[in-house]
């Protein structure tokens, strides 16, 4: 935790921008029962189409920081480079970070966990955690 006492951020980056929206929405309707964590969707270019935007993704973060850290969840390839080089160039506010989780299933349990409350690092393992879930 970076300090502060709000809630995790959650950031979702993805090569469309009607994906980051729609995974953003059914998350934050998932973990609604109380507050819900600051989601924001970064996907697309700037201009509306499939890829990654830097400007986007630090302008996300920014949005969702509360002080207590923010969880970035990415797609794709060209996706997860680019929030690798704004974290190694310092672009992301203090505390973020790159979660390694799936997508979807990654940002639902990100934002619930965040909602209920719990510290970055209770964030993360929750989404990691994605990793596990079996569907047969």
């Amino acid at each position: 935790m970076t300090g502060g006492g709000g809630l995790v951020g959650i950031v979702l980056v993805s090569h469309s921008a009607s994906v980051a929206e729609s995974v953003a929405e059914l998350a934050r309707g998932l973990a609604a029962g109380g507050p819900v964590a600051p989601v924001a969707a970064a996907g697309g270019t700037a201009v509306g189409g499939l890829g990654t935007s830097a400007e986007r993704i630090v302008a996300a973060a920014r949005e969702v920081d509360r002080g207590a850290g923010i969880a970035l969840l990415a797609d794709l390839g060209s996706s997860v480079l680019t929030v690798k080089s704004l974290l190694m160039e310092d672009e992301l506010p203090a505390g973020s970070r790159l979660l390694d989780a799936p997508f979807l299933e990654g940002a639902v349990a990100a934002v619930v966990a965040a909602s209920a409350g719990a510290p970055l690092a209770t964030v993360e393992s929750a989404a990691a955690e994605a990793y596990t879930y079996r569907k047969s």
